[in-house]
């Protein structure tokens, strides 16, 4: 019997191909608002500053979904198209991996499962910072389902 975080990857994996459906004004919307307030401490500290002046791509492959974010003083901005500095693509299920800390950055990276185009210095710079994030700034109930969801994919991506 699956559990509840099973049956949600099995629904996830119908629905969020249609989320490249979804108009970019409303996903550029719901991510900024998100992500603003999710990383407001690691913005105002300047965490996020390696990203002033440049663009990063985030690329969904399998879900064909891709974002470019850029810090500025107003926070962390998203556009649908930008000259990207470094890009960072891999599959849903491992940028879940990765946010859940259920696997490594690095083992992902090594086993191109997530991968790194363009100025890899800032890639890394990238990656370093989100290895860098301490999950108890989240909501306790984001970061509970997020390491329930991760459980469940690496079950899923072992068998």
């Amino acid at each position: 019997m699956l559990k509840p975080a099973g049956l949600f990857l099995r629904g996830a994996e119908h629905c969020l191909p249609l989320t490249r459906h979804v108009p970019f004004m409303l996903q550029r919307l719901a991510l900024e608002k998100s992500l603003n307030r999710l990383f407001a401490e690691p913005l105002a500290d300047g965490a996020f500053d390696i990203l002033r002046g440049c663009w990063l791509r985030l690329q969904v492959r399998d879900l064909g979904l891709s974002w470019y974010l850029t810090c500025t003083d107003s926070g962390l901005q998203i556009a649908e198209r930008a000259l990207a500095q470094v890009s960072i693509s891999g599959n849903w299920g491992d940028f879940l991996l990765l946010a859940s800390r259920k696997e490594d950055p690095d083992t992902l990276f090594f086993r191109r499962r997530l991968v790194i185009e363009g100025d890899t210095d800032l890639g890394l710079a990238v990656k370093n910072l989100l290895d860098s994030l301490d999950p108890d700034e989240l909501p306790a109930w984001l970061w509970r389902a997020l390491q329930q969801l991760g459980e469940a994919q690496l079950l899923r991506s072992a068998s």
